[in-house]
Parts: structure tokens; sequence; C-alpha cells
């Protein structure tokens, strides 16, 4: 069982994913942690019980699933403790804390966004950007002074807001940066397409301080586990609401990669080799990521594909030839795909198709 290998892992202090302040924490302090799945062993005794279980995001019932998150809630308040209060770290629906209030009769219940890059989730705990609480009570200042004390950057803006605003904000915030990267993209969309150097414009519009000169790099799209997923979450919380933004930015994900997949096809690939199934540098996680969209449309073109992806242990991917063998990975592509370029594949730099023109994420 998957969450059995994981516990054992964090009891061992073993980092079951890829993130650099975890691994040095594990290694270098005597930390009071234990993981468990006895939720009573969990909660008793506790003040604040944190949730952070998964919302994947429902197709057909056009909403995150929520399941996970209730049957925490549940099984806090079978404790009958009224010192527990409970704190939803996952994200949800806009309105979802007053709904899950009234639902299971509790006051003892709030949201607290949390904003941490895949890789980076434990300095982005320690340094955070922000503290937003949606609670104004004492309690809530409890949970915010908690979180200040365990972070290295004692000056970080605290916001008390009730918990639909704070929902909000975290649903704004992602889409807000989904827009970002959507936006870098179609510029290099146009760039490809009329023949011009995407860099140099790049470059020329991020000097203006009200842009800036970050988060620009372009890429095959939008993935991991927060922008898709919370970019249709926000557009469905935006039902009977005028809006055209919102809806461009999931739409615009869908165009880059079918644009990404024609320029690809354009070249008459024998094989085309994928080069990590991950989008970033330093990263082992590949949950939605854009480049399996591009994938299926190559397939569904009769095109040959190769993976090459050094985290996994199987000989295929959905049915597509995993090699993992970097130099026989490199023979067998005419053309490799790379989301992001890295030194491993420099050597074979004419064959790689990439968008990264800054070498950053």
């Amino acid at each position: 069982m998957l969450y059995l290998k994981k516990i054992k892992k964090i009891n061992n202090r073993i980092s079951p994913l890829r993130d650099e302040y975890i691994e040095k924490y594990f290694k270098e302090y005597d930390l009071n942690l234990k993981a468990t799945l006895d939720y009573k062993e969990a909660f008793k005794g506790a003040n604040f019980v944190i949730i952070s279980t998964p919302t994947n995001y429902d197709v057909e019932k056009n909403y995150f699933d929520t399941s996970s998150v209730e049957d925490v809630i549940q099984k806090v308040l079978t404790m009958n403790d009224d010192n527990i209060t409970m704190v939803v770290k996952s994200t949800i629906p806009v309105g979802f804390i007053e709904y899950a209030r009234k639902k299971y009769n509790t006051s003892n219940l709030f949201f607290s966004p949390e904003f941490l890059r895949e890789g980076k989730a434990l300095y982005d705990n320690l340094y955070p950007s922000r503290i937003i609480v949606g609670d104004k009570s004492k309690k809530g200042q409890a949970f915010a002074k908690l979180l200040l004390d365990s972070s290295e950057k004692k000056d970080a803006p605290v916001l008390y807001m009730d918990s639909t605003e704070a929902e909000a904000v975290k649903l704004f915030a992602n889409t807000y940066l989904a827009m970002r990267v959507a936006y870098f993209n179609e510029l290099d969309t146009y760039a490809i397409a009329k023949g011009l150097n995407a860099k140099d414009i790049v470059e020329g519009i991020s000097l203006d301080p009200r842009i800036g000169n970050y988060y620009n790099n372009h890429s095959f799209g939008y993935g991991g586990y927060c922008f898709p997923k919370d970019t249709k979450q926000l557009l469905a919380n935006y039902k009977d609401i005028p809006q055209n933004l919102i809806e461009a930015v999931v739409k615009a994900n869908k165009t880059r990669k079918d644009f990404i997949t024609e320029d690809i096809i354009k070249t008459n690939p024998e094989v085309v080799g994928v080069y990590r199934l991950t989008m970033k540098a330093e990263s082992d996680n590949f949950r939605f990521s854009a480049i399996q969209d591009i994938i299926k449309n190559l397939k569904n073109n009769n095109i040959k594909v190769v993976i090459y992806e050094p985290t996994l242990n199987d000989s295929e991917f959905n049915g597509i030839e995993v090699v993992n063998d970097i130099y026989d990975f490199k023979q067998k592509s005419s053309i490799i795909l790379a989301n992001r370029m890295e030194d491993v594949i420099s050597d074979v730099k004419d064959k790689v198709y990439t968008r990264d023109l800054f070498s950053r994420d």
C-alpha cells in the first residue's frame, strides 16, 4: 500500500518526495514528527487539526471533489473535543467552509490557504510570502501565531478575513499565475508562427517594472497539481456571473498544447522522444503535466513516442515505451521534447525541441 510506504519513509526520516529542505531537515534536525494511519492517535490532545487532503477536480460534477476533506471533518467530530479547531488547507470551492459549518453543525472550522511551490514546499512554509487566515477570532489569531512562530520569516504579512474571502484568494491567485503562464505562451506561439525572436520580445516587455522579469519563461503549457484544477474550479464558481477572462485562461492551455503538437508534427518525426514527464527541474511530480496531453495528441496522429523518465521503474507508461538508459533514448529519438533544457541532453541539442528560452522554471 502506497500510504504505508510513505509512512515508513517519513518515520525513518526519508523524504517521500523530492524537496531539498525536507531532505535537509530530516537529516540535520531532531524532529518531533510521527506519521500514522490512526486518526485518533493523531488528533488526540490537538488544538488544531490541519486538513490538507487532495481535492481533485470532478469533470462530471464541474466541481472539486471535497469528500476527503469532509471525511476528516467527520472523524474529528467523533472525538467530541470542543478544543479542537479544524483548519482546511486543501484547495476548496468558494463557499465550502460556510456550507460545511452548516452541514456538520460546527463553528470550529475555518480555511487558511497555502501557497507552496512544487519541490519547495517546506521552504515556502519557512519563508512564507504571506499568511492568510480565514478567521478573525482569537482562534484564528492563535493559528496565525503558530505559523509565524514556526517560520524563519518573522515579518511575513498576516491577513485576517472570513473563510469565503480566503477561499477566493487561493483560487484567484493560482488563476492569475496560470494566466501569466498562458500569456507568455501565447506570445511565444505568435513568435513561432511569425518567425520572430520570442526571447527578444519577452526581454523587452519584461523591463517594464509593472510587468517584471519573472515568471515569463515559455513552456508547453501549465500543468501540475494546482493550476489545471484551480482554474476550472474558479470558472465553475463563475456560474451565472459575467466573465470572459477566466474561461480564456482555461481554454488557452489546450490551445497551446495543440499548437505545440502541430509544430512538432511539421518536422515529420520518425520517433518523438519525451525527455521527462515532469515539467520543472528538480521535480519528481508529473501529475497533470502538459506533456502528457501532447503525448496523447501525437499518439492520435500515429506518431511513435518513447519516454525517458528516471523516476519510473516500469518499461512502459500508459502503453508507451519507457527507455531508462539516456544514451539509448537519445539514439532512438529523432526529435526530443524537453519542457526544460538540461545538461544531460545538451550534447544532442540539435535534436531537442524546447521553448525554454531562459533556462529557469
